[in-house]
């Protein structure tokens, strides 16, 4: 089920910080009350392999992200004390010291199990019963929701393939512009290039300039 122009589900999930592990963020209620843009992106396990590339490389673009008005938090199905023990582990040691934002501890899958993306699905067993195929963690998902809670991207990578942190700084752009401008934002579109009105002439005026 895709929930790109639905609202952000009203669930709460427990939370870890570097310097807190007993933290409860509902991400719909976050955007709407701070009235700010979230990117929420989710990862498979701590103590992993590319899931510490992606957290760092998010870490190192906050700012970036800070600028466009949007909070980062990232989420897994790991407990909140195995974050917080992964926060506070040295990078030389597999860790990700140094991170400062959120990482939501969806244990119980209550979340990830209503935006379902969990690699681990129910399967019958020789003798009637059910039991889960996979490990049921979540895989690489993105989810970009606006000031209201709406969810204007989502996108879902398979467990080995790692993220371009910069696309989705070019999505906030292009969504940011569409919400200043009302216009709508090309192909490969990036921040300061031209973007077209959602009529026929302009996007027969667009195409002539940029299709030869």
């Amino acid at each position: 089920m895709s929930f790109v122009g639905k609202k952000f589900p009203n669930i709460a999930v427990k939370a870890a910080s570097s310097i807190n592990l007993d933290i409860q963020i509902n991400v719909l209620e976050l955007a709407q009350k701070e009235n700010k843009k979230i990117l929420l992106f989710w990862y498979p396990k701590d103590f992993t392999f590319v899931c510490p590339t992606e957290i760092l490389a998010f870490q190192n673009a906050l700012s970036e992200f800070e600028k466009r008005n949007t909070i980062l938090i990232g989420a897994s199905c790991d407990t909140a004390e195995v974050h917080f023990a992964w926060l506070n582990t040295p990078k030389n040691k597999g860790g990700i010291e140094g991170v400062t934002f959120p990482l939501l501890a969806d244990s119980n899958r209550n979340l990830s199990s209503v935006l379902d993306i969990l690699d681990g699905q129910f399967v019958d067993s020789e003798n009637g019963d059910y039991q889960i195929e996979g490990d049921n963690v979540s895989y690489r998902a993105t989810y970009i929701i606006d000031e209201q809670g709406i969810v204007v991207h989502e996108s879902i990578n398979h467990m080995p393939i790692g993220r371009n942190v910069q696309e989705f700084l070019r999505l906030i752009d292009a969504y940011s512009h569409v919400q200043k401008y009302g216009e709508v934002c090309p192909a490969n579109w990036q921040d300061g290039n031209e973007a077209m009105s959602a009529t026929q002439e302009s996007v027969s005026e667009y195409l002539s300039n940029h299709f030869k």
